[in-house]
């Protein structure tokens, strides 16, 4: 069976209007926003945000990942 990069999933779910992404991204950045704004306050650039058992992962005022509770950035989860 074809493998479906996570890549080629968001493209294909942006262009194909299969899912808003826009309205998902604005959506989650305002619900990140308070801890943004703490962060902000505080001078740290680059933090995680642990909610809803995820981490959401920013560096220099932008969030580059979210991973799962058990996951550890820079590290991937070993292949079962």
């Amino acid at each position: 069976m074809l493998k479906i990069t996570d890549h080629a999933l968001v493209r294909f779910l942006d262009r194909s209007g299969a899912a808003e992404i826009e309205a998902l991204r604005l959506t989650l950045a305002h619900s990140l926003e308070r801890a943004r704004l703490g962060a902000q306050r505080a001078g740290i650039v680059d933090y995680v945000i642990i909610a809803d058992g995820l981490r959401y992962v920013v560096k220099d005022d932008a969030l580059v990942t979210v991973l799962d509770a058990d996951m550890v950035a820079g590290r991937r989860r070993p292949r079962r």
